[in-house]
């Protein structure tokens, strides 16, 4: 039995009040830090700010499990989030929620990861947002290997107005020309 199902079947004692508060408490800690425990090659961080802007702490900090808290990785909600699980105004983390999110996968008004989801930008290696870069990027812009968006630039597009080794829209060329100079060298007349 691992500890996640030992610390299952002492709370089910403990809610079926077969354990007292206090037996339940003991039997917690003595799993929890018991000598086999000791040479888990992890440590667990959980550290934030003590001052708060909007009900957040400033900063917040969340990384690897926190057994005694029944919790199997950290979740950092802050102005500035950094963790397993990132929540905030910047968040940066394997799940990463924010107004600028970067992470595994990030969600937020911009959004920089893996799979990135931006309601503004996202850039990632699948990118999703008003303007989205990406190996595969779907947005109202989409700039990509794979692209669909309603002005699309990649080696294969999809859209009203693309670019792409198949085909090339004069009012996409004039467009990523114009708003995306930088892309011109990839644009064969």
């Amino acid at each position: 039995m691992n500890i996640a199902q030992e610390l299952e079947r002492l709370a089910k004692l403990h809610a079926d009040r077969m354990l007292s508060d206090e037996e339940f408490t003991k039997a917690k800690s003595q799993l929890l830090f018991s000598p086999g425990l000791s040479a888990v090659p992890f440590k667990s961080i959980r550290r934030q700010s003590s001052h708060t802007f909007c009900g957040l702490p400033l900063w917040a900090i969340a990384i690897g499990p926190d057994l005694e808290r029944g919790e199997m990785r950290g979740h950092a909600r802050a102005i500035f989030a950094v963790g397993d699980m990132a929540t905030g105004w910047f968040a940066c983390g394997g799940l990463a929620r924010g107004i600028v999110a970067v992470g595994g996968l990030a969600i937020g008004l911009v959004a920089f990861g893996g799979g990135a989801i931006g309601v503004l930008v996202a850039l990632g290696g699948v990118a999703i947002g008003g303007i989205a870069f990406g190996g595969g990027a779907i947005g109202a812009i989409a700039i990509g290997g794979g692209a669909c968006g309603y002005y699309a630039f990649g080696g294969a597009a999809v859209g009203v107005h693309t670019v792409s080794g198949l085909h090339r829209d004069p009012a996409a060329v004039s467009f990523f020309q114009h708003y995306f100079p930088w892309l011109t060298s990839r644009i064969h007349h």
